[in-house]
């Protein structure tokens, strides 16, 4: 399927990686590891042909599609959400367009017995069956079905995409690759902006995919689950094992252990053979004999480890002032967006230095209430900060804030004071941007070396409570552990939101489950809140809710159920229909009242004949779809 053979990748005259060699076949599921800047993104882009290799080779197979996920995406706007998962079928789309003209130019010519007309005929006869064989009768219902997978609501296809925020938009991307049916899938970091329910849901579609896949992901149990085979880039080479990540580690650590006993074993092999030329060499006779052993000595072999990377950043959260005993009180406060109440009557009482945990489904809460915490976002109720609280806040798309065109420390001299400008090489350096790094472009770093840098931007500003939102987003795990250790040694307070149990335990001591508006305190670590709940890790909680789903409407498949089925879908294609003709109404009700209220357009648009019969034509049309939404509304929920 695709063949790499001494492929070199070189930047400013530095490799990034060299000679590297390896094969993909179908069935492979590579989990491609390794630190951040290591090249595992670029290694992709070499195999999608976005960027060319110094040298080497790369062979890959007649008509072979390879579909990518990139980190970053180019969206165009003013597309639905469906519009855009659609741009996946560009041949579907194409003949699409064909069948339309054959069918409309059938419709409009009489001259049935000509031979243009005749020709038509075989078009439409081609198109159509070139169509259902390419699945041109089943792309909508497949494509509505991988949304929903990937966690959007029937309501939202509607929707333009650019409502949706960076992450929404990258399950929109890879909702198209999945519909793609590509040769080769390359996938750079899927499950950063996944919920659990979406992650299990892409395991069991990767699980079954029948071409080869290579993905970048931090994610062990994600690594774990999907992948049979494992390549580690590291200084510049790589490493394959037939193995999944986990099983990895082991046979790496004990090929290391072998390859160290062989070099010792050489080593005094070679030591002896030293001792034994120098004692010939003494004596005449023996001479001819101590040329034999030299020339054999230089064609020895020599043995070599496998060299890990083992620079890791330094991270520590120093405390700015001590804060008052209460951090943060919360009485009855409530967010809501629209109808959608996300909490509500909401108490909470956090204390100096606690370490606490938020947890739960996407959309429960957790992040909102972070934001609410530092001030970002408006709420009701009442929620008060205590006596000399500074809080340091990392969003969960905190490197997005970062401007690309700068340089790494431009980004750091502009965000520090005339007190820590001295520092900004140092701290840089503790984040591993050392030498000609600083000089680097934001832009080009991956996204793991964007996190660190807004780590590092971060410690530029004292606090004593520290607010997280999933921090290990992009970074590689020897970083992970890293940010784990400074953040248990951190003595101020902590409240961080993540779904990675391996990143929390051992680090929260306090955890608050988030489910339907409300909040609920555990006193206790990750480990405590799994056991009470009989589950064996967080992700145990969405397969929990499926199950618990799956069982309350287990009900033979009958006729009868096929019915109900195919009511409901009916009731929700309406429903949704009315919502967007309500919305295309509003917004034309609104661009209205905008020029009503510009004197300088009233009197043209008022001139306009049967002007306010038309005007409130539309407001009585938005009322009785208001109705007929509540009714069908309704009769869903019976």
């Amino acid at each position: 399927m695709l063949n790499a053979h001494n492929i070199t990748v070189s930047f400013s005259g530095e490799d990034l990686f060299s000679g590297i060699t390896f094969k993909l076949v179908g069935g492979d599921r590579v989990g491609l590891v390794g630190k951040n800047g290591a090249g595992k993104s670029t290694l992709l882009k070499v195999i999608s042909k976005e960027q060319e290799y110094d040298t080497g080779t790369l062979a890959l197979e007649k008509n072979l599609k390879i579909g990518f996920l990139k980190q970053d995406i180019d969206f165009v706007f003013g597309r639905t959400v469906l519009e855009e998962a659609y741009e996946a079928f560009t041949e579907i789309k194409e003949i699409e367009k064909k069948l339309e003209e054959v069918n409309q130019a059938l419709v409009e010519r009489t001259d049935y017995e000509s031979e243009g007309y005749h020709q038509l005929m075989v078009d439409l006869s081609d198109l159509t069956h070139r169509f259902e064989l390419i699945g041109g009768y089943s792309y909508q219902g497949d494509t509505e079905k991988i949304l929903q997978g990937l966690g959007f609501k029937r309501q939202d296809f509607n929707k333009l995409t650019d409502t949706f925020s960076g992450g929404w938009r990258m399950r929109i991307e890879l909702a198209k690759l999945l519909l793609q049916n590509n040769d080769i899938l390359l996938l750079d970091e899927p499950t950063n902006h996944l919920d659990i329910e979406s992650i299990i849901w892409l395991e069991e579609f990767l699980k079954g995919y029948p071409g080869a896949i290579m993905l970048v992901s931090h994610d062990k149990m994600f690594l774990d689950n999907v992948t049979n085979r494992t390549i580690e880039i590291s200084l510049g080479k790589i490493y394959d094992y037939k193995y999944p990540y986990s099983k990895y580690l082991v046979q790496r650590k004990e090929l290391k252990e072998k390859q160290l006993q062989a070099q010792k074993n050489q080593e005094k092999e070679i030591e002896r053979t030293e001792q034994l030329i120098e004692k010939f060499r003494a004596k005449a006779n023996k001479a001819s004999m101590a040329q034999s052993l030299i020339k054999k000595l230089n064609k020895v072999e020599r043995i070599e480890v496998d060299v890990d990377d083992n620079a890791v950043m330094k991270v520590r959260f120093p405390m700015s002032v001590h804060p008052g005993k209460i951090v943060v009180e919360a009485k009855n406060v409530a967010k809501h967006y629209g109808d959608n109440q996300v909490l509500n009557n909401v108490n909470l009482l956090i204390e100096r230095n606690s370490k606490i945990a938020f947890v739960g489904q996407n959309g429960q809460g957790k992040s909102t209430l972070a934001k609410m915490i530092v001030g970002e976002i408006p709420y009701q109720g009442d929620l008060k900060l205590g006596h000399n609280v500074q809080i340091g806040y990392f969003a969960q798309n905190q490197a997005e804030y970062l401007d690309g065109e700068k340089t790494v420390l431009q980004t750091m001299e502009d965000a520090s004071n005339d007190g820590n400008r001295v520092k900004v090489r140092d701290m840089l350096g503790a984040f591993l941007f050392g030498g000609d790094d600083v000089e680097k472009k934001v832009k080009v770093l991956s996204g793991g070396e964007r996190n660190r840098l807004a780590l590092c931007k971060m410690l530029l500003s004292p606090f004593n409570v520290l607010v997280m939102d999933e921090p290990t987003n992009h970074l590689d795990i020897a970083s992970k552990n890293v940010l784990k250790q400074a953040l248990q040694n951190f003595e101020g307070t902590l409240i961080i939101v993540s779904h990675d149990r391996d990143f929390l335990q051992g680090l929260t001591k306090t955890v608050y489950e988030f489910k339907d508006g409300h909040i609920k305190e555990y006193l206790g670590d990750i480990d405590y809140y799994l056991e009470e709940h009989n589950l064996e890790n967080l992700r145990e909680v969405e397969k929990r809710t499926k199950e618990e789903i799956k069982v309350a409407g287990s009900k033979s498949t009958s006729k009868n159920d096929y019915l109900k089925d195919k009511e409901l879908k009916k009731i929700q294609n309406k429903l949704s229909k009315i919502e967007t003709e309500i919305a295309d109404l509003e917004r034309e009700v609104a661009q209205i009242d905008k020029k009503l209220a510009d004197e300088s357009q009233y009197e043209k648009v008022t001139s306009q004949p049967d002007f306010f019969k038309k005007y409130q034509a539309k407001k009585d049309k938005i009322e009785q779809l208001m109705e007929e939404w509540e009714s069908l509304h309704e009769l869903l929920e019976g």
